[in-house]
């Protein structure tokens, strides 16, 4: 059974930073690409940064792009999101995401989810 736990929500200032940590079990971690999500109160979810199995490779969204870093640890089993300069409207619920299929990049199919971590950005 896979399983992913996100951790190091919390409540930061406004140009602050914040690490959050995703820990996978049940399968190879190092086999897939994994992704962050995040959700804000009467929002969609939406697409933050993806890395490679192999974290050579990262993908952002424009509105985190040079503010926030993906990376991951494959010895581990851990995956980061280094947040920096964070913004109020980055306030939400952060979740990361495993890839169905392995070996793939772009991830196809992030069926493997956690329960989410809470980032509070205040002014």
């Amino acid at each position: 059974q896979v399983q992913l736990v996100e951790s190091g929500g919390g409540l930061v200032q406004a140009g602050g930073s914040l690490m959050l940590s995703c820990t996978g079990s049940g399968r190879t971690f190092s086999s897939y690409a994994m992704a962050w999500f995040r959700q804000a109160p009467g929002k969609e979810r939406e697409f933050v940064a993806a890395i490679t199995w192999r974290g050579d490779r990262e993908s952002y969204a424009d509105s985190v792009k040079g503010r926030f870093t993906i990376s991951r640890d494959n010895a581990k089993n851990t995956l980061y999101l280094q947040m920096n300069s964070l913004k109020v409207e980055d306030t939400a619920v952060y979740y990361c995401a495993g890839d169905l299929v392995a070996g793939v990049w772009p991830p196809r199919r992030l069926d493997y989810w956690g329960q989410g971590t809470q980032v509070t950005v205040s002014s």
